[in-house]
């Protein structure tokens, strides 16, 4: 038996599994209209744990036949420069968390579910240049990838993250006229949302760093 194909496997089937609970209840339930807090959470799962478990655990050949089917490799390699990764993955990220974006897609399931699709998209766009399956599409030295990885993923969601926490009235009428939950009230809740989007992805990003040293 090849080990490395079985990492493969272990590693997408996690991936696949941290989707599902992303996704289905309870989480998926209370993000889609009660927590926005769980909101967040779910888009921490997406971008920084299924995405980059996918691509671990997708073969070389299977990511390369999978780009020819769709003619798609000309616009993924574009794209997974870091440059225009960082910026349309932060550009994801400022639209899908944009009051307006969250009052009106989280009032549908299939609403929902485009923001499920936007974030695992944009999470695995912002991992192909450090962990992509295909070598030709990974920055080429270990710095580059750790200051685009630091940059992209760190540094800007601190900004929207700050003002969740720190805002004095709530921002989504989504979140501020559903039931309480929890009993958090809808000022703690919106606070702990800029809170994960701020420290959430520490433990993965410089875990990332220490392991690919």
């Amino acid at each position: 038996p090849n080990p490395d194909a079985g990492r493969k496997v272990a590693f997408f089937l996690a991936g696949v599994a941290i989707y599902w609970i992303a996704t289905d209840w309870p989480l998926g339930t209370l993000g889609a209209g009660y927590l926005a807090s769980a909101h967040m959470v779910q888009f921490l799962l997406y971008t920084l744990g299924a995405a980059p478990l996918i691509l671990l655990g997708t073969p070389e050949w299977m990511a390369r036949r999978l780009l020819g089917r769709l003619r798609a490799y000309r616009v993924v390699s574009a794209l997974a420069k870091p440059l225009v990764a960082g910026v349309v993955f932060n550009a994801i990220l400022l639209l899908t968390h944009a009051p307006m974006t969250v009052d009106t897609f989280r009032s549908s399931q299939w609403g929902s579910f485009a923001l499920d699709v936007a974030w695992l998209l944009g999470g695995l766009l912002l991992w192909t240049p450090i962990i992509s399956p295909l070598p030709e599409l990974q920055a080429r030295s270990y710095f580059a990838k750790m200051i685009y990885l630091f940059l992209a993923a760190q540094v800007v969601p601190m900004i929207p993250g700050g003002f969740l926490t720190f805002s004095d009235f709530p921002l989504y009428s989504t979140y501020e006229l559903a039931p309480r939950t929890f009993g958090i009230t809808n000022r703690a809740d919106q606070a702990l949302a800029g809170a994960f989007m701020k420290i959430g992805g520490l433990p993965v990003i410089w875990g990332t760093m220490l392991a690919l040293m």
